[in-house]
C-alpha cells in the first residue's frame, strides 16, 4: 500500500510539473496520511529506547497513534504535529478515548514551524524530501542524546545509528551527537 501511495504522489508531482506548476523544490510537499501499523509503532518505540522521562514528538502525527501508544505503554508525554485540522480532531478524540489526554497534546501547524527543543524523541513517517528538508531543523533544535526515528525513509547522507527491518518495513534511528549541538547553518559539523 505504501508503494502505491508513493507512486500516486510521484505521478501527481510529475503531472504538476508538466502542467507548468512550480518545480518540486519550490513547493511545500505534504505527506499523505498513511497510518503506521501497530507492530511498527512498537518497534519504533523500542528502537528509540523510550522511557517515561522522554518527550515524544510525532511530526505529521495523523490520528495521533504514535504519541498515544508511547503515553499508554511508557507513560511519556507527547506532542503530535499535523497540518490537517481533521487529523488533529481525530487525534484528540483518540487520546480521550485511550485516557491519555493529560499526557499528550496535538498542534495544528506546519512541521517546519514546530518548536522541537523539548523533544527527546522525534518520530517521522514522511516522504524522503521532507526528511531531508527537516534535517537541519532537527540538528539545530534537538539536544545531544535526542533520538530521531523514521519509518520507511532515511535522511540521505546522514547515516543512521541503527536500522531495523520488520516484515518488509524499514525503521531508522539517529542520535543527536554533541558535535551537532548547537548546530548553526553554514557551520561545519
Amino acid at each position: 500500500m505504501l508503494k502505491s501511495c508513493l507512486l500516486a504522489l510521484s505521478l501527481l508531482i510529475v503531472a504538476g510539473n508538466i502542467l507548468g506548476q512550480h518545480p518540486l523544490d519550490e513547493v511545500d510537499i505534504h505527506a499523505p496520511f498513511v497510518p503506521t501499523a501497530h507492530p511498527v509503532i512498537d518497534a519504533m518505540l523500542k528502537l528509540a529506547h523510550t522511557k517515561k522521562t522522554d518527550v515524544v514528538y510525532d511530526l505529521g502525527c495523523g490520528d495521533g497513534r504514535i504519541v498515544i501508544a508511547a503515553a499508554k505503554r511508557y507513560g511519556t508525554h507527547g506532542v503530535g504535529i499535523d497540518i490537517n485540522p481533521e487529523r488533529i480532531r481525530e487525534a484528540n478524540a483518540n487520546a480521550r478515548r485511550e485516557g491519555v489526554q493529560d499526557l499528550v497534546r496535538f498542534e495544528e501547524r506546519n512541521v517546519y514551524d514546530a518548536d522541537l527543543r523539548e523533544a527527546t524523541i522525534v518520530m517521522l513517517y514522511m516522504l524522503p524530501e521532507i526528511n531531508l528538508k527537516l534535517q537541519p531543523k532537527l540538528r539545530r533544535e534537538l539536544k545531544p542524546g535526542a533520538r530521531i526515528v523514521s519509518h520507511a525513509f532515511d535522511m540521505g547522507s546522514w547515516k543512521p545509528s541503527k536500522r531495523k527491518d520488520l516484515e518488509g518495513e524499514r525503521i531508522f534511528l539517529w542520535k543527536i551527537p554533541r558535535r551537532f549541538w548547537p548546530f548553526r547553518s553554514g557551520s561545519a559539523v
